[in-house]
């Protein structure tokens, strides 16, 4: 049986090669562009399972069409891998605030990257089981159609920010440590600073306005969303 199909994204002629050729002797099928503006054109004829995507391109980056990708609804839950030669946590945030499922910073080894793919694509059948509809008072998400509304006006959250509400909410009270939010956000194969989830957590409490207070610091443990009673 085919393994998955799986998009790589990149302009450095010589590490597409190396990528795809690795994906091929691990039983993927692959297929390779070197250009942003080329990325959001096959994945809208033929959707892949997965999308390997260099961030440093000339014209259309990678950021941008990871953003693009994830405001789409019909292209929202396609699993995205950012390849760079950055490794600040400040590249890293940027990512998470796009909805990058991963993130591998150049040079890699194949071992690496193989065992990074495995790891998003071992979480699909879980995250199509995660379309709970949410509703506490005046908030109200909708994973199916990756809305949130707050008092009946919608709120535009980042891919991520909109996992960890989604996530913080199905159980208003427990209190969530931050490699809880993030083994459920991205996977127990991720690596993310505690400041990269600090900064979603902050960014969500001002587009949440009034709602925003709920999701509470619990100091020296994480985060919860609080119950709101009566």
């Amino acid at each position: 049986m085919p393994k998955e199909n799986i998009l790589v994204v990149e302009d450095e002629h010589d590490i597409m090669e190396l990528i795809t050729y690795n994906l091929i002797r691990e039983g993927y099928r692959v297929s390779a562009v070197s250009s942003g503006e080329e990325a959001l054109t096959a994945i809208h004829e033929s959707p892949p399972d997965l999308v390997m995507l260099d961030i440093m391109m000339p014209g259309l980056d990678g950021l941008e069409v990871c953003r693009r990708l994830k405001a789409d609804n019909q292209t929202a839950r396609i699993p995205v891998i950012m390849l760079t030669s950055k490794g600040r946590d400040s590249d890293v945030v940027r990512g998470l605030e796009m909805g990058a499922d991963d993130y591998i910073v150049k040079p890699f080894s194949n071992k690496v990257v193989n065992a990074r793919i495995r790891a998003v694509l071992r979480r699909l059948p879980a995250e199509k089981d995660e379309g709970e509809f949410v509703q506490i008072h005046d908030l109200m998400i909708n994973p199916g159609k990756h809305e949130v509304m707050v008092h009946g006006e919608p709120v535009e959250l980042t891919f991520t920010e909109f996992k960890i509400l989604h996530y913080l909410t199905k159980h208003p009270g427990w209190v969530y440590t931050r490699y809880q939010i993030v083994e459920a956000v991205r996977g127990q194969d991720y690596i993310v600073t505690d400041r990269a989830v600090d900064v979603q957590i902050v960014g969500l409490r001002k587009k949440l306005g009034s709602m925003g207070k709920y999701i509470e610091t619990v100091r020296g443990i994480g985060y919860r969303f609080r119950e709101i009673n009566g």
